[in-house]
């Protein structure tokens, strides 16, 4: 492993390291005397500084140490961890992101000043009752570590010299797996160590030191007593300490060796992102052929071609169902980030706000995932700043002292709907049409429809806030959202209740890769309908067709069923029987009329002309086997577009 490499790794496990120290610190806030999260976070903050020594910048491995040192008194009960402390540590969490991805000469003062305040919270608090120094224990550690240990970068030597720190300390060679010379290998480690420790330190410190040794049964720790009681018991008979020593220790393994042993976590392999963007782009470029293999396939008529050709297919599936399972990941590892995000806003505009999460296990592409951190930002400093009111004002209108901000996912066929949810004044629709019409966006004396005003959030450059602060003023922000979310193929919906909150709910693709498609044709033109919404497919001759209030329904097994006709929405030319698709939509079943089903269909999504990328109902493009193009139809979008036509229809 070259040392590029392992600066890499370093780096990567130090984006995961400081998002599992930030989570544990905002959970310490709520629950300060947990144990395990204590030690959670001290272990983070232990493998922090033990890799940047080796890996990092020696100003982060350095500062590092220091809050180690300082986090001890925690979690040793010396000091208690109180929220002053808790935002000392966040803010060195954010220094330490800081000097290994922005390092700075002028960051060196922020150091000193962090280190400064953190030594100030923990020794200015109220220190317990000093208790008597712990007797020293005698333990027996053996370490033998696997043949490839060297590889990994393990250093066995280093790591007996932090034994040696610890107390007095009796180190033994095992030889026993040493091969001999000729069969000796330079790179494998064969010795293995016995070490008799005498410390004060206790299990933990002992522990600590094996910190990056994870593999099982690499150390045993056998506990033998205080080292004062050996003497003692010697005095008395020789004999009984000798037969009873061996029979009284308590054999311990670490923490970790344990939990792997009761069980094996699956192994993982760091992957970056630009490599999986390349095999699916190769996968799919794979199914487009297949398809093409399979049109040809239907055309000669040849057995032996049909059945290598299924097969073909059924592998194709297979290694395109892999290939986007390594890019889906849950949208918790988004949601987490937002808890700081809370917590500092609502710190400083001096609000209480409580963040409630939920279906934080729901899974979205990655290249979603990505994108969506930035608009969702801004939708949540929008409700703490403007949304959420202040507590006098929340008292007032009989609300809860504290606000309460609801983040949530769900998956919905091939989308994920994500609702962002306050309960605070909502949108002031008068105060929007003052600043629109200021702007010259609406003309004077023009009040449009509740809808539309909400709507001109949106509108770059207009802003209700009454004056330009660091979170808000300048008119930039929810523009970007609706951008944002339109790059994506989503979109963005506004329900406000005056005195009751805000909701926010974003409509992204699942995927923006491939799908399972249902080819249909209306007329002449050829449609995908995205099979995880298809339920079934019914003649619409064999059915009982109704009207009501200018809406077209079918009874599907005693099941009433609106319908709408693609003809009408493509502008196409059909014929008059067809077929009806039964989707399920966010507004329920409906049934899409189409002319003919033609066969199911992996699709490969292509991006749209920037022509036609504006169309609404429209997901994409994807190429069929003849050569030819089909759209992609977004139903829901069609469904809620239909039903926004009909509703002005009806209101004129």
């Amino acid at each position: 492993m070259n040392s590029g490499n392992a600066v890499e790794i370093f780096l990567n496990e130090a984006r995961d390291l400081l998002e599992q120290l930030e989570a544990a610190l905002l959970d310490l806030e709520a629950r300060p005397d947990d144990a395990e999260l204590i030690n959670t976070t001290f272990r983070a903050l232990h493998t922090l500084k033990g890799s940047g020594g080796m890996f990092g910048p020696p100003d982060m491995a350095a500062f590092a140490h220091k809050l180690e040192d300082a986090f001890e008194r925690v979690r040793r009960g010396e000091a208690p961890l109180t929220p002053a402390l808790v935002g000392v540590l966040l803010a060195a969490t954010d220094q330490i992101r800081r000097l290994l991805f922005e390092p700075a000469p002028a960051l060196a003062a922020r150091s000193a000043e962090l280190v400064e305040a953190l030594q100030a919270a923990v020794g200015g608090a109220a220190s317990v009752a000093p208790a008597a120094a712990p007797a020293a224990s005698r333990f027996v550690i053996t370490l033998r570590l696997p043949a490839n240990a060297l590889l990994f970068g393990t250093n066995p030597l280093a790591l007996l010299d932090e034994l040696r720190a610890l107390g007095e300390a009796e180190v033994e060679a095992l030889t026993d797996a040493v091969p001999e010379l000729a069969l000796l290998a330079p790179t494998e480690l064969h010795l293995a160590w016995r070490i008799t420790l005498s410390t004060d330190k206790g299990l933990g410190a002992i522990e600590d030191v094996f910190i990056f040794v994870d593999e099982p049964g690499a150390v045993t720790i056998e506990a033998l007593g205080t080292a004062e009681a050996a003497p003692a018991a010697a005095s008395a008979s020789a004999e009984p300490v000798v037969a009873a020593a061996p029979a009284a220790a308590a054999k311990v393994e670490p923490a970790r060796a344990e939990a792997k042993s009761q069980a094996q976590p699956e192994a993982s392999v760091r992957v970056s992102a630009s490599r999986l963007d390349t095999l699916l782009d190769q996968v799919g470029e794979l199914v487009i052929a297949q398809a093409r293999l399979t049109a040809l396939t239907h055309q000669r008529h040849d057995p032996v071609l049909t059945a290598v050709v299924e097969e073909i297919e059924r592998i194709s599936a297979d290694l395109r169902d892999s290939a986007m399972d390594m890019r889906m990941l849950p949208i918790d590892s988004l949601f987490s980030r937002y808890r700081r995000v809370v917590r500092d806003l609502s710190s400083d505009l001096g609000k209480e706000i409580d963040l409630v999460l939920s279906g934080e296990d729901t899974e979205l592409d990655k290249t979603v995932l990505d994108r969506l951190g930035d608009p969702l930002v801004h939708i949540i400093r929008n409700s703490i700043d403007h949304g959420i009111e202040m507590q006098d004002r929340r008292l007032a209108a009989g609300k809860s002292k504290r606000g309460t901000l609801r983040l949530s996912a769900r998956q919905s066929g091939t989308e994920v709907i994500i609702t962002i949810e306050d309960d605070g004044a909502g949108l002031n629709r008068e105060r929007i049409l003052v600043k629109a019409r200021a702007a010259g966006i609406v003309a004077d004396g023009v009040t449009p429809p509740n809808r539309e005003i909400d709507e001109l959030i949106f509108h770059p450059g207009l802003s209700t806030a009454a004056a330009v602060s660091n979170l808000s003023g300048r008119g930039v922000g929810m523009d970007v959202v609706r951008r944002t979310i339109g790059e994506l193929h989503g979109s963005i919906e506004i329900a406000t209740e005056p005195g009751q909150g805000t909701r926010f709910t974003l409509r992204l693709p699942l995927t923006l890769a491939i799908i399972d498609g249902l080819l249909v044709r209306v007329g002449e033109t050829k449609c995908i309908l995205p099979l995880a919404n298809v339920e079934e497919c019914v003649e619409l001759s064999a059915i009982e067709c109704r009207t009501s209030s200018g809406r077209n329904f079918v009874d599907i097994r005693n099941t009433i069923v609106p319908i709408f006709h693609m003809d009408a929405i493509l502008g196409a030319a059909s014929a008059e029987d067809g077929i009806v698709v039964v989707a399920d939509t966010d507004t329920g079943r409906v049934g899409v009329v189409v002319d003919q089903v033609v066969v199911q269909h992996q699709t490969v999504i292509k991006p749209l002309s920037p022509l036609h990328r504006a169309t609404p109902g429209l997901a994409g493009a994807t190429i069929l086997g003849d050569g030819s193009v089909a759209l992609i139809l977004d139903i829901n979008t069609l469904v809620r577009q239909a039903g926004a036509v009909r509703a002005d229809r009806l209101a004129a």
